[in-house]
């Protein structure tokens, strides 16, 4: 009961409850909407509750206690005041005060809604959310910039972090493994800014995305015989596309018996296997110092015997560390880039080669990008919010100073429907891998006929 007692200790100091949509319609006008009766009620329904609870005696309660018992005194208190309410507002009341006291507020709602993959709050008056890849705004409000602040403060101290004028930015998760961003005045200019990336509680697995239209069966076989045969895998793409999610799938197939280490900015990763080690970076205190990089966590890795090393993201000098460490026994790591495609992701690379301060030239770091890196897996987010995974393409070797790839599937846009949905097919390119009789060497046999072209239409 400790962690409920901190975490009752911090929403006691919310004020001001915002508004969220209720669970039946005419829940939803109610508490959608920024009816300054509605708001004014709750407010000193809000203020007389904090002045009643027993924190010593909330301790001892389960969650599910503690919310029965909100429910409870708030029946109560709207009794004592005479308040005039209908079913649907006293029920939008009473769910709104058990969000304010219990989780976050107006967006608590949202981050129980399944269909919800983002959540993006600009400024207390606007909140739009992503459902299925495309962006809506919604109903939900927060009452003005000084409650959302208080939102912020109570997702950013659960992790230790603080947020202020002084330190305007700050990366924190939630409970659940949502990666929340914030960031206030004086860097944004409106009003406090805060965005959510929900993962699913349960992972996503291959068959999903094959459900999902996102890849083929071919597809999702060949990459599941790559993380299985320890090839070095970089998953490319732009915000958004999925490449972490990607990530999470293609780990799936590593052997339970090996021993991974992550390595991330904020902790997204939700590996299964039993043997893993997860790190995460920390940002500079409030003086500026006690930064711990990725690059850093990298070279420590190498000392804790990893069979494998996953690197949630590469964006700067660690790419160097990483590369040397997937030529240096340390095969089966992946890590993912930011890139439109696996040109450029290459591209990207060399330059953050640079980044590490090494006097390295430009065919010498291209040569080791070609030897570490065996798959490189592009994925985009296409116009009508699908998420696909556009080209699967195998690094070969050097032609003079440049580094070769052959692709080896591929998705084919052939047109956009009536309804705005993006229309192609999936089909390997013909090209046999040279991986193909490594794979075969370490057990993994796939048949050559996985490679001969065949049409999925989406």
């Amino acid at each position: 009961m400790k962690a409920l007692s901190v975490s009752l200790r911090e929403k006691l100091g919310t004020q001001s409850p915002g508004l969220a949509p209720g669970e039946a319609a005419a829940d939803e006008a109610i508490a959608g909407s920024p009816s300054s009766a509605y708001q004014a009620t709750k407010a000193h329904i809000h203020r007389l509750l904090l002045g009643r609870l027993d924190l010593e005696a909330m301790e001892s309660l389960t969650a599910e206690n503690l919310k029965e018992e909100l429910r409870q005194m708030v029946e109560r208190l709207l009794f004592e005041e005479n308040l005039v309410l209908n079913a649907g507002e006293r029920r939008a009341l009473v769910r709104d005060i058990q969000y304010e006291m219990l989780g976050f507020g107006p967006i608590e709602p949202l981050l129980a809604d399944p269909t919800v993959s983002d959540i993006l709050v600009n400024t207390h008056a606007q909140v739009y959310v992503e459902r299925r890849g495309r962006l809506e705004l919604t109903e939900v409000r927060f009452v003005d910039d000084e409650h959302l602040m208080k939102i912020i403060d109570k997702i950013v101290s659960r992790i230790g972090r603080r947020v202020d004028e002084s330190s305007p930015m700050v990366d924190a998760r939630l409970p659940d493994g949502s990666r929340v961003n914030a960031i206030i005045p004086p860097l944004a200019i409106d009003g406090p800014i805060l965005s959510i990336r929900r993962f699913s509680a349960v992972p996503l697995r291959a068959e999903n995305l094959i459900e999902f239209r996102s890849m083929s069966p071919e597809m999702a076989q060949f990459l599941a015989a790559l993380a299985q045969a320890r090839a070095n895998i970089l998953i490319s793409g732009g915000t958004g596309s999925g490449k972490t999610t990607l990530l999470n799938i293609l780990s799936g197939a590593i052997p339970a018996s090996e021993r991974i280490v992550t390595i991330e900015d904020a902790a997204e990763l939700q590996l299964q296997q039993p043997h893993v080690v997860r790190l995460e970076t920390r940002p500079p205190n409030i003086e500026g110092r006690g930064e711990v990089a990725q690059r850093a966590l990298v070279r420590n890795a190498l000392r804790m015997r990893p069979d494998r090393i996953i690197l949630g993201e590469t964006r700067g000098a660690e790419a160097l560390d990483m590369l040397q460490a997937m030529n240096t026994g340390h095969e089966g790591s992946m890590t993912t880039v930011h890139a439109n495609t696996p040109r450029d992701a290459l591209a990207r690379l060399e330059s953050m080669i640079a980044m590490a301060g090494v006097d390295l030239p430009a065919k010498a770091a291209r040569a080791q990008i070609a030897s570490a890196i065996g798959i490189i897996v592009q994925a985009n987010r296409l116009s009508d919010g699908s998420r696909k995974i556009t080209s699967i393409q195998e690094l070969t070797g050097m032609e003079g100073d440049t580094v070769s790839l052959q692709e080896i599937f591929s998705f084919k846009q052939t047109g956009v429907a009536a309804n705005g949905a993006v229309q192609g097919y999936f089909s390997a390119t013909g090209v046999r891998p040279r991986c193909w009789e490594r794979l075969n060497a370490r057990g993994v046999e796939l048949p050559q006929t996985l490679f001969v072209p065949q049409r999925h239409d989406v």
